[in-house]
């Protein structure tokens, strides 16, 4: 292994712990999140299938435009 890689594990391991306080602190205001127009849902007697696929286009978007500001640097 190189430093490099120890140094991507830290910084890897700092944005996990910061989405967990996001979610921990903010969890009651991001109810929204997985109800978006878009997000499929289908609920019967026995069954209930879920399949978020606007809230997965919106997550994908923004990760891809983190990682662009980011890659820059």
């Amino acid at each position: 292994m190189n430093p490099a890689t120890g140094k991507y594990i830290i910084i890897i391991g700092i944005g996990i712990v910061a989405i967990g306080l996001v979610i921990y602190f903010f969890h009651d205001k991001m109810h929204w999140i997985g109800r978006l127009p878009g997000d499929i849902c289908i609920k019967k007697e026995n069954f209930k299938f879920y399949f978020p696929i606007t809230t997965m286009l919106l997550l994908s978007l923004v990760i891809s435009i983190l990682l662009r500001i980011f890659r820059g640097i």
